[in-house]
Parts: C-alpha cells; sequence; structure tokens
C-alpha cells in the first residue's frame, strides 16, 4: 500500500513521529512530505494518506488547515490516519484533536491519534521558552511521547 504522510514540524517532534512512522510502514512504499518545504504534490497515487502536526497554543499549525480544507474531497476517498503532537493529556489533549482536524476527517479516520509531545527548550526562541515557563511550569527539557499510541497508530494503519 503506497502511503503519503503529511506533516508540519515547528520543534521536530511531529517530524520525528513521521519518519518513525514512515520506518514502521515501510520506506519503500511510503512518502514524507513536509508542508514548510513542499506543499505542492499529488496525492492521486497514494492509497492511504496519513496529517499530522503539532500543537502550540492549543492550536495546530494553519499549513495543515489549510491542506485539509483544500483537500477534503480527495482525503474522504483515501484510507486516512490523523495525528497531533500534543505534550498535554487527557481531555484537554482530546479537544486539541478534536479542533485540529474538521469531524467529517476525523469520522473518516482509520487512526486519530495525540502521539504526545516534547517541550524542547534548546529549540525554542526566547519568546517561546517564556510563554512555556509561564504557563506550563516547564524550566527544562521535558518528552511525554506516547509510544503506545504511537505503535496502535501504525498497527492501526497497516491493516
Amino acid at each position: 500500500m503506497k502511503t503519503a504522510i503529511i506533516y508540519v514540524s515547528k520543534h521536530g517532534t511531529t517530524e520525528k513521529t513521521a519518519h518513525y512512522i514512515q520506518k514502521k510502514l515501510g520506506a519503500e512504499n511510503t512518502q514524507l512530505f513536509n508542508l514548510k518545504s513542499n506543499a505542492n504534490f499529488d496525492l492521486s497515487s497514494f492509497d492511504q494518506i496519513i496529517v499530522g502536526g503539532s500543537i502550540h497554543a492549543g492550536m495546530i499549525q494553519n499549513r495543515i488547515k489549510d491542506f485539509c480544507s483544500k483537500n477534503t474531497l480527495t482525503l474522504l476517498e483515501k484510507r486516512l490516519g490523523l495525528f497531533i503532537s500534543c505534550f498535554y493529556e487527557g481531555e484537554i489533549a482530546q479537544t486539541q484533536l478534536e479542533k485540529a482536524y474538521p469531524e467529517i476527517l476525523r469520522k473518516h479516520a482509520i487512526s486519530c491519534q495525540n502521539m504526545g509531545g516534547e517541550m524542547l527548550l534548546e529549540k525554542m526562541n526566547f519568546f517561546e521558552k517564556l510563554i512555556v515557563k509561564k504557563v506550563a511550569g516547564i524550566s527544562k527539557t521535558e518528552s511525554k511521547l506516547k509510544n503506545e499510541n504511537i505503535e496502535l497508530f501504525i498497527n492501526e494503519m497497516s491493516k
């Protein structure tokens, strides 16, 4: 099955997750598209599409929103997987997942997961660090990747 993984990553966590998914699904049949550097590609040759982005200040990147909006009909014709990289858990993460993707796409998706997130202070600018320290109370790099969710997503997309 030919798979496209479309993503945007601000500090690298979503990109790391996308590469891991590619490796597990088989790199020979899986192609990565980073919307920051490549927004023009043809989805018609792919059987399965995976879309992922990171949550910042409660929102997914505009590039992901725009991509989903412009390609809704195509995404509804394909096997679809959706994921977010989100540092928070529970209800907060669920709400952010629901806000990240339109309901029609979430209902169509084979898998829709929060992969967890990381606060990579060394990759943040001064203002981002200030906000993270003030709002989240985080003063050093932390990782809350959810390996069980990542593996569940890969298993569901492999069926």
